[in-house]
């Protein structure tokens, strides 16, 4: 494994999934270094579930797989960006992104 990649103290690594092709925001989990390497090995992504304590690999109940196509690491090497093809939609309540709900519905200008 990279040895420019850092865990954090408790041994992971934020994970951002991106569509390879339409470039939106698909979800946000982490990485430990067991689902970094599965997720290397199998070119699926594979995360640390902090609730349950355990390796899920995206999609292994519902069968919608990401398909990882490429992973990037930031500047410090302590965050991940999983380019994907996903296999359906990504979030659990059946929408394309997690990132689906608006938090302010304010449009910015284009001065701000």
């Amino acid at each position: 494994m990279n040895e420019e990649i850092k865990f954090d103290a408790n041994g992971l690594l934020p994970a951002i999934a991106q569509d390879a092709h339409t470039k939106q925001v698909l979800m946000f989990a982490f990485m430990n270094a067991d689902a970094l390497r599965a997720t290397l090995e199998t070119g699926f992504a594979t995360f640390w579930s902090r609730r349950r304590e355990k390796l899920w690999r995206k999609g292994e109940t519902s069968g919608n797989v990401l398909r990882v196509r490429e992973m990037l690491y930031d500047c410090d090497g302590d965050a991940l960006l999983l380019l994907c093809e996903p296999a359906g939609p990504t979030c659990h309540t059946g929408e394309v992104s997690c990132f689906y709900r608006a938090l302010s519905t304010r449009p910015m200008t284009k001065d701000e």
